[in-house]
């Protein structure tokens, strides 16, 4: 998993989740790493994938390194785009693996931000039914049954994999205006009237609060989301 940096959005638009489909696509050309699923999450990255002519980390540093360079240059910014280190496990079984892969796929429905998993844009699971992309989708298939993988994957599991953010606190809007004006001093819906400076102190600060999304800081301090991203 890639997040990105104070967990800012790393995916503003369609065409910051295609150009890092394109980079995926070329990267695993030059690294041939096997590619069995992906979610792109607005902030962070899935990936299942199996490394073979070069390691996890120089695979992931070269996606990292071109899509930071395209980043950008479009959005006219300097600096980091992702946190340090990435995040990781290996998969040492057919059972686990078939679950981190429906973990990955339902990653979108579980954020609701679709009602079916079928209708999320920017995941693998179209692929393995119209055969299209970069996914290989023949381990999969076998292990979970060509018959059986779409009853599978639509499963309704409380699928943990890695340390991410669901296992992380979800705080109400209410509790975290409280936690800001505790910890930073201001009330939420203030630090809009503060210099820009300071503006963006604050908001980087509260960013960094366990549980805290960019859409819910835009909301509770009624600044825009474009802004808190662009920090």
């Amino acid at each position: 998993m890639l997040r990105g940096i104070n967990k800012q959005a790393i995916f503003l638009d369609d065409e910051d989740n295609e150009k890092f489909l394109q980079i995926l696509e070329e990267c695993k050309a030059l690294s041939e790493f096997e590619l069995y699923g992906y979610c792109l999450m607005g902030n962070h990255v899935h990936l299942l994938l199996k490394e073979c002519k070069e390691s996890l980390e120089l695979v992931l540093k070269r996606i990292g390194t071109r899509y930071v360079y395209w980043y950008n240059k479009k959005y006219v910014r300097i600096g980091h785009l992702f946190q340090d280190r990435y995040k990781s496990e290996v998969v040492e079984s057919d059972p686990y693996f078939s679950v981190a892969l429906r973990y990955i796929h339902q990653n979108p429905k579980k954020a609701r931000l679709c009602k079916s998993i079928g209708d999320y844009k920017w995941s693998s699971y179209k692929n393995y039914f119209d055969k299209s992309g970069i996914i290989d989708t023949s381990l999969a298939l076998d292990l979970i049954g060509k018959s059986n993988f779409e009853k599978f994957m639509n499963e309704a599991k409380d699928d943990i994999c890695l340390d991410d953010n669901a296992q992380e606190k979800r705080l109400s809007d209410e509790e975290l205006s409280a936690i800001i004006e505790d910890k930073l001093k201001i009330k939420a819906i203030m630090i809009q009237n503060e210099p820009k400076k300071a503006r963006n102190d604050l908001l980087r600060d509260a960013l960094g609060i366990d549980g805290v999304s960019t859409r819910q800081l835009s909301r509770v301090t009624g600044i825009s989301a474009n802004i808190i991203w662009a920090l």
